[in-house]
């Protein structure tokens, strides 16, 4: 009875570039998806994996550059397992493109399936792969699974990349699967690409997700899967956690700077903060005071011990107390205009929002001309 235990992984997208991040945060969100590299070599070796099998989206787009496709291989070289690379839509294969400019430099232990044809990983086992020629495709992209022949008895492993019907995907989708390609083309195990988190699909079908997480939305690390494969079983399937960087999303109510404290008391028990991104959304209703000390807690210290921190505090309102109000009017020149915004605050309407940013404005400009004057 043929046996094997392979590590399935997916969407590395190396390269992908974070434009929308500063410098600094771009550099580390790309380190770390080639570091992730490593860490599955490491997973691979300490589970009894002696197989990579990587389900298309390797390379961020069909140009990822030099370093990126050396610093690649060098890395998957130093790992004693087999790897198995598949185009995707991101990377999908075309003559003289990126696959052939790979299988070029690759080291005997990384090998390329660019082609619909199965291959034989190892004595009783064949990978059947199901490789992207264009970035989106009407077509079934493992149609071809059922007629691939393989020896009796031996593991049938479909590797393939897209979406599962069941996801309520348009009839004009692209890369579509059906969920019981599994069953129909006799495979012991399908392991796919495209959804960034680990999902099943069935008993034999399943996404292993990305390595490193990148985009918000999915709170959980990023990991691979090791599957345990026999003739004649179900598969087992075990999900490793692999991802440096977590990307939180969070929506907070606070009222005063206590609230907050609380709040953040609870994200560092959630892990290191310098590798988390976090998306945060503020609502409540605070005073002016409370709520320039918030935002300075946040954009003075919080934002500098996260690797980043996207702030929306639109949903933090203001309600202006009496001491507000006289510190914002330190010698009456303001009174007038300071009272105005304040009553649009307070019945609010059309122009409250504004009302409360100038009023918010004033308080912060106070404040440094009082400490002006105490210095």
């Amino acid at each position: 009875m043929a046996a094997l235990r392979i590590l399935h992984s997916a969407d590395w997208q190396l390269g992908k570039p974070f434009g929308r991040f500063p410098a600094d945060v771009r550099a580390a969100l790309s380190e770390a998806r080639l570091d992730a590299i490593d860490r599955l070599g490491s997973v691979a070796s300490s589970t009894g994996a002696s197989h990579v099998v990587v389900a298309g989206d390797v390379f961020d787009n069909v140009e990822p550059g030099d370093r990126i496709v050396a610093q690649a291989l060098s890395r998957m070289e130093r790992a004693p397992v087999t790897w198995w690379l598949m185009p995707g839509n991101h990377d999908h294969a075309r003559a003289g493109g990126l696959w052939g400019r790979v299988r070029s430099r690759a080291p005997s232990n990384v090998r390329i399936v660019d082609t619909a044809e199965p291959v034989e990983m190892e004595e009783g086992a064949w990978l059947l792969p199901a490789p992207l020629e264009h970035r989106k495709t009407v077509a079934d992209p493992t149609a071809a699974m059922a007629d691939m022949a393989t020896p009796p008895g031996a593991l049938r492993i479909g590797l393939a990349h897209g979406s599962i019907t069941e996801f309520g995907a348009s009839g004009d989708a692209a890369n579509l699967i059906p969920p019981d390609r599994a069953r129909t083309a006799g495979l012991d195990y399908l392991a796919l690409g495209d959804w960034h988190g680990f999902l099943k699909v069935g008993d034999r079908t399943a996404y292993s997700g990305t390595p490193e997480t990148d985009r918000f939305g999915r709170d959980e690390p990023g990991g691979c899967i090791v599957a345990g494969l026999r003739s004649g079983e179900l598969p087992s399937l075990e999900r490793i956690e692999t991802g440096r960087y977590r990307w939180l999303s969070r929506r907070w109510s606070v009222a005063n700077p206590d609230e907050l404290e609380r709040e953040l008391a609870m994200l560092r028990g959630e892990g290191r903060l310098p590798d988390m991104l976090l998306s945060l959304g503020l609502s409540g209703v605070a005073s002016l005071a409370d709520r320039v000390a918030i935002l300075a807690m946040l954009d003075d210290r919080l934002a500098h011990e996260l690797r980043h921190l996207d702030l929306d505090a639109d949903g933090l309102g203001v309600r202006p107390t009496d001491d507000d109000i006289a510190l914002i009017d330190v010698q009456g020149a303001l009174a007038r205009a300071t009272e105005t915004l304040r009553l649009r605050v307070e019945t609010g309407g059309a122009d409250a929002g504004i009302a409360a940013s100038a009023l918010e404005r004033l308080y912060v400009e106070a404040m440094r001309f009082e400490a002006g004057a105490v210095r």
